[in-house]
C-alpha cells in the first residue's frame, strides 16, 4: 500500500515540476509519509521513476489488447488503435518525463541496461498484435519495430508543440501505409 502510493505521487509530482524538478521529500511528503518510508521502498527517485515507467509501458499493452479482444478486421484494428493513441496523446507527460530521465541518465553516465531495456516488453507486446494483421511471413517488419513505431507516434514529445496532424491521424497514416503495402494479398500469392 505505501509502495503504490509513493508511485501514485511520484507520477503526480514528476508530471507537475518535471523529473529534475522533483524531489523525493516532495514525493513522500504528498504521498503522506516520511522519506524513511521512501527508501524502505525505493533506492531513488530514478528507481521509483522507471518503476513508474515500466509498469505504465505493461499497462498499455493490456489496454489495447483489452480493446482489440474481439477485433479481426485490420482496417478496425488500425482504427482502434489510432483511437487509442489518440486518447493517451493527450497527456503528454508520460512521453515527456521519460525523455527528461533519459536525458538525466546519460548526462550522469547512468544510462544502463535497465534503461536501455525499459520499453522493449511493450513494443514487442504491441508489435505481436500487429503482426497479427498481416499475412504469415509478410509483415513489414520485426514486433519491436512495429510496436515502436505506435508508441513514439503516440508518446513522441512533437506531437504537443504540432498543430500539424493529429496523433491519430499520424498513427493511422503509418499503420493503414503498411497494411496497404504488405498486408493485402496480392494475386500472385493468392493463386499459389
Amino acid at each position: 500500500m505505501t509502495r503504490e502510493k509513493l508511485l501514485a505521487s511520484a507520477y503526480e509530482v514528476m508530471a507537475r515540476e518535471g523529473y529534475e524538478g522533483a524531489s523525493i521529500d516532495r514525493i513522500a511528503e504528498e504521498a503522506g509519509f516520511s522519506k524513511g518510508a521512501f527508501y524502505s521502498n525505493f533506492d531513488s527517485k530514478e528507481e521509483i521513476f522507471l518503476e513508474l515507467l515500466e509498469t505504465h509501458s505493461v499497462q498499455d499493452v493490456g489496454e489495447i489488447t483489452g480493446l482489440l479482444r474481439n477485433v479481426n478486421d485490420p482496417r478496425k484494428m488500425i482504427e482502434v488503435i489510432s483511437d487509442w493513441a489518440e486518447s493517451r496523446a493527450k497527456d503528454p507527460s508520460w512521453g515527456m518525463l521519460a525523455l527528461d530521465l533519459f536525458r538525466r541518465a546519460k548526462q550522469d553516465s547512468t544510462f544502463g541496461k535497465r534503461h536501455a531495456h525499459l520499453f522493449e516488453k511493450q513494443w514487442k507486446g504491441l508489435g505481436e498484435i500487429l503482426i497479427g494483421m498481416f499475412p504469415k511471413g509478410r509483415a513489414p517488419a520485426d514486433a519491436e519495430t512495429l510496436g515502436g513505431i505506435v508508441f513514439e507516434l503516440t508518446y513522441g514529445a512533437a506531437a504537443s508543440f504540432t498543430r500539424g496532424p493529429s496523433v491519430k491521424g499520424l498513427v493511422k497514416t503509418a499503420l493503414t501505409a503498411m497494411y496497404d503495402a504488405y498486408g493485402k494479398r496480392t494475386v500472385a500469392t493468392a493463386k499459389l
